[in-house]
């Protein structure tokens, strides 16, 4: 089964990180931008066979690209407020929004929800 989910990817001094709001917990990072997109399909692959092996139910994607834009610049205003507050002004990141789709195998009797 393929599924789609919205992904948030963000580029640093450093490095890349990216990580689908759908799935708390799940997140990647790598050296370069194809690294990231990689990466990022493995995690969301692996988190969802997890889910499944574990008997969870599987995840199906419900975020749009304007909802995960919506709530990362959320999360950026309140981590930037707390970074204020002990008087850190971190520099902006740079942030992409994309869908991103990753191939599943379950068997029939998984629930997906």
């Amino acid at each position: 089964m393929k599924l789609k989910y919205a992904v948030v990817f963000e580029q640093t001094p450093n490095n890349y990180s990216a990580y689908p709001p759908d799935l708390p917990g799940c997140m990647s990072t790598g050296e370069t931008w194809s690294d990231i997109h990689e990466m990022i399909r493995e995690s969301i692959t692996f988190h969802l066979e997890s889910m499944l092996e574990d008997g969870e139910p599987l995840l199906k994607p419900q975020v749009s690209l304007e909802e995960a834009m919506a709530q990362h610049c959320q999360n950026l205003k309140e981590s930037k407020e707390t970074l204020a507050d002990f008087g850190n002004d971190e520099a902006a990141l740079s942030t992409t929004f994309q869908m991103v789709e990753v191939e599943v195998t379950f068997r029939p009797a998984e629930a997906m929800v």
